[in-house]
């Protein structure tokens, strides 16, 4: 079945101005706010949003500031983000990506990371064999999770897999990651830690001593994100604070005070399609890396 969920590409990829909007049967919609989190509730089959697809090097992320939440690049100190190949890795390692209608509330402290959540939608890496695209969106099944702590902030990654994959019906909980995929997890650990250190950062830490909780722990972990979402789009808690302004504008929810109808001119000004070939990009994101032992 065609997914109702399109792509509108403004501009080119590897530029400033590049921007990927989501449509749902040619109308714009917010991948943070209107795309459901759950699919098939009674089955456990949750809605994802590809960001950033395997083997790429692009940082592209939901932009919670911009109105409707258009997928762009990550930019530092005015340039794009990319993230270097840390060998034997080539760019992102899995599907990555985002569920929607969750949020990592960055004012509550998780009770057993002690730490707060990093302001973003829930991470999720797809570990399924086909490549998505920036903008795919994927029915996924839950399989496990991780607590990375990134700069002081519990930043959770969610591992699963798209119900369509060949090996989506013997995965079911973390355990059969390791039987099927063995090395997997392992691999994921090893990347989360080590993927800045070639832009001068030291290695990430992970709660758990970097253990991958199992499915049961996940679900409750989206269930939270989800609830801090629901407060955040109704307005329980604010969107716009000393620290953060983020964009709650979306179609669908009536009783959120970011409700916009579709004859609103934000939206009605929405840019059309104009996808461009991509830029060049610089040939050092193509560089190995290689990480000794003693750096990590």
């Amino acid at each position: 079945m065609a997914s109702p969920y399109t792509p509108r590409l403004i501009g080119a990829p590897n530029t400033l101005e590049h921007r990927v909007f989501i449509e749902q049967n040619g109308n714009v919609i917010s991948p943070f706010h209107d795309i459901p989190l759950f699919a098939d509730q009674n089955n456990g089959i949750f809605n994802m949003i590809v960001e950033v697809p395997r083997w790429t090097n692009a940082k592209m992320e939901i932009s919670k500031e911009e109105p409707f939440n258009p997928i762009k690049q990550d930019v530092k100190k005015g340039r794009l983000r990319y993230v270097r190949n840390c060998f034997p890795h080539h760019g992102y390692i899995w599907n990555y990506g985002a569920f929607p209608q969750t949020w990592e509330d960055p004012a509550q402290s998780h009770a057993e990371t002690k730490a707060k959540g990093d302001n973003d939608p829930l991470d999720v890496c797809e570990i399924g064999e086909q490549v998505g695209y920036v903008g795919q969106v994927k029915q996924v099944k839950v399989l496990g999770i991780m607590a990375l702590l990134d700069e002081g902030e519990t930043d959770w990654k969610v591992i699963v897999v798209d119900v369509q994959d060949p090996l989506a019906s013997k995965l079911n909980d973390i355990e059969d990651v390791e039987r099927h995929l063995p090395g997997l997890i392992r691999a994921t650990n090893e990347w989360f830690r080590i993927y800045k250190i070639p832009d001068g950062k030291p290695e990430n830490t992970f709660a758990f001593s970097g253990e991958a909780k199992n499915k049961k722990y996940a679900t409750e972990i989206i269930h939270e994100c989800h609830e801090a979402w629901r407060r955040l789009i109704t307005g329980e808690t604010p969107a716009k604070t000393a620290n953060y302004d983020l964009s709650i504008r979306n179609i669908t929810i009536q009783n959120s005070p970011g409700f916009v109808s579709r004859n609103d001119p934000s939206y009605t000004s929405l840019p059309a399609d104009s996808r461009r070939p991509p830029a060049p990009i610089d040939p050092s994101v193509s560089k190995w890396f290689y990480i000794s032992s003693a750096q990590v």
